[in-house]
């Protein structure tokens, strides 16, 4: 917006967060569902969840400049259905169904790929040759239940071949291993972080499975129970991937005001991962210097 001026549409929500989204909403960004909401020649941002080849096509045949904000890691699993279809592998897609990034990798190949929506869906599969079959996942799904559904599927196909690296998103797979942790310690985790975004919701399964005797999602410090605190003594915190500081930080002193003011900070894993901007955009601000 910065660049441009707005209005910039955004088809879909940039991240699944409500506060990020509302923020940006403010300062000129409109939000779609589809790209044929965008008026013709406008600009359009893809969100980081990706988005399918036919939307790509959809995007040109409008004349729309679009700014493609997929995460890197998402890319990377769309090019690995891309180049896992062109050897004529069946692709089964460990995810949730409807979720937009499983809607785009599934796009990429989709006479190919077939979606594993968690253990229940394992003994449905139908495969062409078990001798050619692949896993990939969804970015932001439980990284122990990921694990049991490959597991059962390897009892069904035992050629079954994993991707080259992890699919699972790094930030996801850190704030999971963190949970575990003070989950064991703590009878509340209270995790910020919106309703729609699947890795924030994984967060509290995970805490639930791991020792909290309660865990709660929350958008916003507005949100939290008082009623929660009852005969608790320890709290942990956590947020979703695509959660802004300052929400932690507005829960935290929130939780200092009901008497948890002494905070010890868990690091799991040291993340010391960067992403530049989508090159369209690094190229049009290089032309402006």
């Amino acid at each position: 917006m910065e660049q441009y001026g707005a209005p910039i549409y955004v088809r879909k929500q940039i991240v699944h967060n409500t506060h990020v989204v509302r923020t940006l909403e403010q300062r000129g960004a409109i939000f779609v569902e589809e790209t044929e909401q965008v008026p013709e020649g406008a600009i359009v941002v893809f969100s980081a969840h990706g988005v399918s080849p036919a939307v790509h096509q959809e995007a040109a045949r409008r004349s729309l400049k679009t700014i493609d904000a997929t995460c890197p890691l998402v890319t990377k699993v769309h090019n690995e259905a891309k180049r896992f279809a062109s050897q004529d592998y069946d692709i089964l897609l460990i995810g949730h169904e409807g979720h937009e990034e499983v809607e785009g990798t599934a796009g990429e190949a989709p006479d190919h790929v077939q979606l594993v929506d968690g253990l229940h869906s394992v003994d449905t599969v139908r495969v062409k040759d078990p001798e050619r079959l692949v896993w990939l996942s969804q970015t932001t799904l439980s990284v122990d239940e990921t694990t049991e559904t490959v597991s059962r599927l390897k009892e069904r196909f035992p050629s079954l071949i994993d991707p080259p690296s992890d699919d699972i998103c790094y930030a996801t797979q850190n704030r999971q291993v963190a949970v575990k942790e003070i989950a064991a310690q703590a009878q509340l985790v209270i995790v910020v972080g919106s309703e729609n975004s699947s890795n924030s919701k994984r967060l509290v399964e995970v805490a639930l499975d791991h020792g909290a005797d309660a865990s709660y999602l929350v958008d916003d410090a507005s949100l939290i129970d008082d009623a929660w605190f009852d005969g608790v003594t320890t709290v942990g915190v956590t947020s979703g991937a695509s959660v802004p500081e300052e929400l932690v930080a507005e829960v935290l002193a929130r939780l200092a005001r009901n008497g948890f003011a002494d905070v010890e900070e868990v690091e799991s894993v040291h993340e010391s991962v960067r992403f530049a901007l989508p090159h369209e955009l690094r190229k049009d601000l290089r032309a402006t210097v």
